[in-house]
């Protein structure tokens, strides 16, 4: 299975704070949460079509406060503030407190994600194609000034009879980055075939933003200036105390001499390295030629010598005999 990290969640106390921002223990806490939850999902069906991205809740001791986030204060507000007079009376009926309504409005709806996914999704229940659908809402983006978007939609796509997970992105999300500013959301469209959940991550930009950049490039660019002056230093002081023990003697270091063996310091009954070396060099140096040797003829028998005995020769080659001759 696939271990997932919501984007939101994994960035809580980074840079992104909670939405509902109040402390309770014990039985307390499970009335408070009903509350918010019962308040929120009432805003999300009064104001369904005031394109809300966010709702924050603030406790106080004897106050709530409420803050919306939406694309269309207007329809928010109404006539005069009747709609959020209305709103903020049946707020107060839920939670049994003072109730402090505030609106705060999202110039840019393009660069948020839970507005960029109820889009993809309206468009989807229209019957728009879903690949035209997705990527108009991504170059849409991208020219609003974001850095990367990704939009998935999953679910019985075109109306086939198998469920099936399509996506596109442009840019890039880096959702492993804790510094950078991913925004995600989520919407359903509710079809004719069933329902088609979309996912939406939108980057916007790494922390700190570009100011808080630009202010410390200067000092990130001195920094090596810095390091090669350490450097510089270190190096000089390694030098010196190479060198004092030097000055201080008055005279070059010199090499040690080679070591020489005597003669008389080898063991008894082992010849010297030195008497060995001729007869070692006499014996690898090449022998000169050898001169052929030449045969000289028998001196002749002297008068009171016996005279030599014949060689023996081979019968092919003994001459013939006469046959008369036995």
């Amino acid at each position: 299975m696939g271990q997932k990290v919501h984007p939101n969640g994994f960035r809580l106390g980074v840079y992104r704070n909670w939405d509902a921002r109040w402390y309770a223990s014990g039985p307390e806490y499970t009335k408070l949460l009903q509350e918010d939850l019962a308040m929120r999902q009432l805003i999300m069906g009064r104001l369904k079509n005031a394109s809300v991205a966010r709702i924050e809740t603030e406790r106080s001791a004897n106050q709530l406060t409420v803050v919306i986030h939406t694309a269309k204060p207007g329809i928010v507000i109404g006539r005069s503030g009747a709609a959020v007079d209305a709103l903020r009376d049946n707020l107060e009926r839920i939670s049994g407190k003072k109730v402090r309504v505030t609106i705060q409005e999202i110039k840019t709806p393009e660069l948020d994600a839970r507005l960029l996914a109820e889009n993809v999704a309206g468009q989807l229940e229209k019957r728009i194609a879903f690949r035209r659908a997705v990527k108009q809402s991504v170059m849409r983006s991208m020219r609003a000034g974001a850095k990367g978007v990704k939009i998935q939609v999953s679910g019985r796509l075109g109306g086939g009879d198998m469920s099936r997970r399509e996506w596109d992105r442009d840019g890039r999300v880096p959702l492993h980055t804790l510094r950078a500013d991913v925004e995600f959301g989520q919407a359903e469209a509710k079809t004719t075939s069933g329902q088609i959940g979309v996912s939406v991550w939108i980057y916007r930009g790494d922390f700190p933003t570009e100011t808080v950049a630009a202010a410390e490039a200067p000092a990130s660019a001195a920094r090596p200036a810095a390091r090669a002056a350490e450097a510089e230093a270190a190096f000089a002081s390694v030098a010196e105390a190479t060198v004092a023990p030097v000055a201080e003697a008055g005279s070059e270091p010199s090499l040690p001499e080679p070591e020489v063996v005597a003669e008389s310091a080898a063991p008894v009954g082992v010849e010297p390295v030195v008497e060995a070396q001729p007869a070692v060099a006499e014996a690898e140096a090449p022998s000169a030629p050898k001169r052929r040797a030449v045969r000289k003829a028998p001196a002749p028998p002297a008068a009171g010598d016996a005279a030599p005995k014949p060689k023996r020769t081979s019968r092919k080659a003994a001459a013939p005999t006469d046959g008369g001759d036995s």
